[in-house]
C-alpha cells in the first residue's frame, strides 16, 4: 500500500502529483503490472536508503541519487532494510518534457555529485510541492517547468557516465561510507587490483579514493545540516568520520565555511 504524506497533484492524465516522504522499512510499493503508460516518476533521495526493482535489476538509492523511472513497467521501490528513506518525488506525463531528457533504460539512477547542482534539484522540488499543493494560476505548466530542470540535471549526469568498475566501486564507497575505507576489498570487489583501481579512479574522477569518501560524506552532512536540526557532532559521526577536527577540516575546504556557518547561511536564502 503506498503511504501518501505531504502528497499534492491531482489524478487526472497529465497532471502533477508530488510528496516528500520520510519513511521507514515498512514501507514498499508493488506495482507488478506497473501503472500507465503515460506515467514516469522521478524521485531525489535526501538521506537514508531506498532501492527500486525492475525485471531482472534492483538498484540501491542513497543521498543525492535521482531516480527516473518507467511506471509502466512492473516494478517495486521501498526503503531499505534498518534505513529510514527521507526523498522527494513526481510522478509526470513524458509526453510533455524534452524526449532528450529521458533515458531509455525503465530505471536509472544518476548520483549528483554536484554540489550547487544538488541545491539546484532540491529548490526545484520545493517549487513543484508549492504550487502543487496551492494550485494557482498556471500551477501545472510551473511544475512542469520545474522537473524539466530537474531532469536536464539528470540527463546531464547520465550523459557523463564512466567506467563501470568505477561507478561500482563509488556505489560501495557510499554504501559502506560510514566504515573506514580499505582499497584492497573494494577493488576485491570490482574485480581489478588495488593499484588498477586507485589508477582509474583517479584517472576517470579525478579525486583519490579517499578524497571521493570525505567528499560523499561531507555531501551527506551538508544534506543533514539542511534538512534535520541535529549537531554537527553528530552529524559528523553518522556520515563516517571518526575525528571532528578533520570532519571540519574537510567541510571548509569544500563549502568555504564551518557547518554552523553553512547552516546559517540556508536560512538566509
Amino acid at each position: 500500500m503506498e503511504q501518501r504524506l505531504e502528497a499534492y497533484g491531482g489524478e487526472a492524465k497529465g497532471l502533477t502529483i508530488a510528496g516528500r516522504f520520510r519513511v521507514p522499512d515498512t514501507y514498499v510499493v508493488d506495482r507488478p503490472t506497473g501503472r500507465d503508460e503515460d506515467d514516469w516518476i522521478v524521485a531525489y533521495t535526501l538521506e537514508g536508503a531506498g532501492y527500486v526493482r525492475t525485471t531482472g535489476l534492483e538498484h540501491r538509492l542513497g543521498p543525492g541519487d535521482i531516480l527516473l523511472l518507467n511506471a509502466s513497467v512492473p516494478h517495486a521501490y521501498g526503503t531499505c532494510a534498518g534505513e529510514i528513506w527521507g526523498f522527494v518525488w513526481a510522478h509526470f506525463s513524458p509526453e510533455r518534457m524534452d524526449a532528450s531528457f529521458l533515458p531509455t533504460e525503465t530505471a536509472t539512477v544518476a548520483p549528483i555529485a554536484d554540489a550547487s547542482a544538488r541545491r539546484r534539484i532540491v529548490r526545484a522540488f520545493r517549487r513543484v510541492l508549492i504550487d502543487a499543493r496551492d494550485r494557482g494560476d498556471f500551477w501545472n505548466e510551473l511544475c512542469y517547468g520545474a522537473l524539466q530542470e530537474v531532469l536536464a540535471i539528470a540527463a546531464r549526469q547520465i550523459a557523463r557516465r564512466i567506467d563501470p568498475r568505477v561507478e561500482e566501486a563509488r556505489r560501495l564507497l557510499a554504501a559502506n561510507m560510514r566504515e573506514p575505507v580499505r582499497i584492497e576489498t573494494l577493488a576485491k570487489a570490482v574485480g581489478l587490483s588495488p593499484s588498477r583501481l586507485s589508477h582509474l579512479f583517479k584517472e576517470t574522477t579525478g579525486q583519490s579514493i579517499v578524497d571521493a569518501l570525505n567528499a560523499m560524506r561531507v555531501r551527506q552532512a551538508a544534506l543533514l545540516l539542511e534538512h534535520t536540526r541535529r549537531g554537527a557532532a553528530e552529524i559528523a559521526y553518522e556520515v563516517g568520520f571518526q575525528n571532528y577536527n578533520h570532519f571540519l577540516a574537510q567541510f571548509r575546504r569544500r563549502f568555504g565555511a564551518s557547518p554552523t556557518g553553512y547552516r546559517r547561511g540556508l536560512r538566509l536564502e
